[in-house]
């Protein structure tokens, strides 16, 4: 017999229709509640049409340091998924280093910005 999994995601909106809130839920996660974020990123493949849906939410708390690490992080488990997809360790190396030069040059920016 077939299994399903579940996942629930709520967005709370202020009056301005911009996220205050993220909480989402997975039936079959490992936490026994639901789990805040301040931003989420999701993608489907649609095959017919040969492209990418996505839906990119961040709330109006987060902070630009938290989006780098954010980007710098989903970067690096793209890498991890497409090396399990593709068994490509040339590709995977390279989208792993374009991840550790993002967040080294977003830091230097930051270090500039403030002084």
């Amino acid at each position: 017999m077939a299994h399903t999994s579940n996942i629930s995601i709520d967005v709370m909106l202020d009056e301005a229709r911009v996220p205050e809130n993220i909480i989402w839920s997975a039936s079959d996660s490992t936490a026994d509640t639901q789990q805040n974020a301040k931003a989420m990123m999701l993608a489907f493949w649609d095959g017919a049409d040969k492209s990418a849906l996505r839906i990119d939410l961040w709330t109006k708390t987060m902070m630009v340091d938290e989006m780098a690490d954010f980007y710098y992080q989903v970067f690096m488990t793209m890498a991890d998924t497409f090396q399990r997809a593709t068994n490509q360790p040339e590709l995977t190396a390279e989208m792993k280093a374009y991840a550790a030069a993002f967040i080294k040059k977003f830091k230097s920016l930051q270090l500039q910005q403030n002084q």
